[in-house]
């Protein structure tokens, strides 16, 4: 049975976004529209998801993140300053207070910035829904070993009880990979594919997702999910800042 292809119409909340030299988040002068929305958010659902908001550091620049227009998605800002990233515990009672309302098809740990980055807080959230019988995803950049070197993150991530995870691949050969991405860190494709195969080796639900920017070689990159055995989610390329963000990943 082939691997399936599936088009959605958003660009979803995805790890690879813009940042600065030294992975932090940006400053209030290059966002001045940032003080009039309140912050900061650390979940907040999406259709019947619950989503999870660890950090807006990332260790990739790509060409089409949302972030480069926005940093609303649901109606929720989603910017952290450094000293806003919250700690696991700070989560998790926000999470207590929404689950009070009602129960997510998912919660799931994305934002608009790596969660990888925060992977002590991010392992004990995993530990703690793990315990409430939640189904966790993951939606990453793939970059997570290489930020965490000692660790081996597939694997921390299966035993923290994550269910799946969706890994932003957007190309088929690294020097595409590195004009779209933009990665900050070297090798970064290479430890992308990697990590894909360590949490298909760890039993993990795997989607890669691609952005379907000018001149991405569709074929190639569905040939290479095939070879991957992981499911291909294309993307709409989100531009204006009049657009909307509603549609997160499903």
């Amino acid at each position: 049975m082939g691997i399936p292809l599936v088009r959605v119409d958003a660009v979803p909340p995805e790890a690879s976004c813009i940042i600065d030299d030294e992975m932090q988040a940006d400053s209030p002068s290059s966002h001045p529209d940032l003080r009039a929305v309140p912050v900061p958010t650390y979940v907040y659902w999406g259709g019947s998801n619950l989503y999870v908001n660890l950090t807006s550091r990332c260790s990739a620049s790509c060409t089409f993140c949302l972030r480069s227009f926005t940093w609303e998605v649901f109606g929720y800002d989603l910017h952290l300053f450094r000293e806003q990233e919250p700690e696991a515990a700070q989560v998790i009672a926000a999470m207590e207070v929404e689950l009070d309302t009602r129960s997510p098809r998912e919660v799931v740990f994305t934002g608009l910035g790596e969660p990888t980055l925060r992977l002590g807080a991010l392992l004990e959230v995993l530990t703690w829904t793990s315990s409430r019988r939640l189904r966790t995803r993951l939606d990453t950049n793939g970059h997570g070993q290489l930020l965490n070197p000692g660790h081996r993150v597939a694997e921390e991530l299966a035993q923290a009880g994550l269910a799946a995870v969706s890994v932003s691949l957007n190309a088929p050969d690294a020097a595409t990979y590195d004009a779209l991405c933009r990665p900050k860190i070297q090798g970064a494709f290479e430890a992308v594919l990697q990590f894909i195969q360590d949490a298909h080796r760890c039993g993990l639900e795997v989607t890669v997702t691609a952005v379907e920017v000018p001149g991405l070689d569709l074929t190639a990159l569905m040939e290479l999910a095939a070879g991957l055995d992981a499911a291909l989610r294309i993307r709409r390329l989100v531009t204006a800042p009049t657009e909307p963000v509603e549609a997160g990943p499903s």
